[in-house]
């Protein structure tokens, strides 16, 4: 460790002297102290008038790019472990729906319990069908649209994340209010069920937005897909 820098009784300011003897007696203060040098200007060499000293511009340059990769490890460090998160999440999501033992509790687990597990606020199933209502199915998350609803909003689209907006009642009833982000998934379940879409929806106007990655909702949607054939013996 290096000695104490100390001053007189009498707290005399030091000097550049002072702190140049200390330095000589302890010449591997830099080595335990390397953050120290970040405080220090590099000298400028006087080259004459209208001559630059690009030393001291590159040793500045350099500050500036490791501050830059700092930066930008932390970001890469801190999208990691959300995308962990969410994985973490789609995971358990899946867990529960192939623990399901029947069809209207596989409905329950995707729009009740998906909300909680994804840290949404809600979770619909959105189902076409010319009647206002689908057979043995009473539940409040599932929601019923006329043919070529999906179509119109998705186009050709199999999934879509937008933030910042407003939701409709059409896909989330009088939670719609409170949805000002959201996720499609268009779900391909068979030719002979009708076109259905998973919406989640967020409070978080920026919890979904254009350009993130959509392979974890993607899977999710695939594993739906194939639960209800299961369930509805269906064929694809």
């Amino acid at each position: 460790m290096p000695e104490a820098m100390t001053q007189s009784d009498n707290k005399t300011p030091l000097t550049e002297d002072d702190i140049i003897a200390w330095l000589k007696k302890n010449p591997r203060f830099l080595q335990q102290n390397p953050d120290a040098v970040d405080l220090l200007l590099p000298p400028r060499e006087e080259k004459g008038k209208g001559i630059a000293d690009f030393q001291y511009y590159m040793l500045q340059r350099l500050r500036t790019d490791r501050d830059e990769v700092v930066e930008s490890t932390r970001e890469i460090v801190a999208t990691s472990r959300a995308n962990m998160n969410s994985q973490a999440r789609i995971h358990t999501a899946v867990l529960m729906l192939l623990e399901a033992t029947d069809f209207n509790e596989l409905l329950r687990t995707i729009t009740m319990d998906f909300a909680a597990i994804l840290d949404v606020d809600i979770v619909s199933l959105i189902v076409e069908t010319e009647d206002s209502f689908i057979p043995h199915v009473d539940l409040t998350g599932v929601r019923v649209v006329t043919p070529g609803s999906i179509d119109l909003l998705m186009k050709d689209r199999t999934i879509i994340l937008e933030s910042k907006i407003s939701g409709f009642d059409e896909l989330y009833g009088g939670g719609a209010g409170l949805v000002k982000s959201q996720a499609l998934a268009r779900l391909n379940v068979s030719r002979k069920a009708p076109p259905m879409l998973l919406a989640f929806g967020s409070r978080d106007p920026e919890l979904f937005q254009y350009g993130q990655g959509t392979e974890l909702i993607a899977f999710l949607a695939k594993v739906i897909e194939r639960c209800f054939r299961i369930w509805l013996n269906l064929s694809t």
